[in-house]
């Protein structure tokens, strides 16, 4: 049975890169390709699939208006895909439950997830709040693979 896990160990295997598909107003896809990582979900606990987005982005407007989302990974031949309800945790999109403050620490945390590393994390977190970069969590409803 494929889970959230088989996503985190494909994620691991090509640098976190992933496809988000989110549903325009029209009812046609959005496609666009990410880093994406699994992390613990900052206020319901349990396993999310987390990306940072530029506050800008047209992802994120699509998600605010309809916050579901499928997220694929793949490594070679493999992959896995995650379906589910989005949340949104950023400058612009509080998150109910979450404390604003922690907004660094948790794209921080996105960030680690997809396989980043940064030797300069005050750098790393002015240039997120300078793009009023906010989290994507998914929370996975269905997990489905080839394998």
């Amino acid at each position: 049975m494929t889970d959230v896990t088989d996503f985190a160990a494909l994620v691991r295997r090509d640098h976190g890169l992933c496809v988000v598909s989110t549903l325009r107003a029209a009812g046609t896809i959005q496609s666009t390709v990410i880093n994406a990582g699994v992390l613990d979900h900052p206020v319901a606990g349990g396993p999310a699939v987390g990306f940072a987005t530029r506050g800008s982005a047209v992802k994120l407007a699509n998600l605010r208006a309809r916050p579901r989302a499928t997220i694929v990974v793949r490594a070679g031949w493999e992959w896995v895909a995650v379906e589910g309800p989005a949340e949104i945790a950023g400058p612009d999109d509080p998150l109910p439950g979450f404390d604003p403050a922690g907004l660094p620490e948790l794209l921080r945390e996105v960030f680690r997830a997809a396989g980043g590393t940064h030797d300069d994390w005050p750098t790393y977190d002015r240039v997120m709040a300078e793009e009023r970069r906010a989290a994507v969590l998914i929370s996975p409803d269905r997990v489905y693979s080839n394998a």
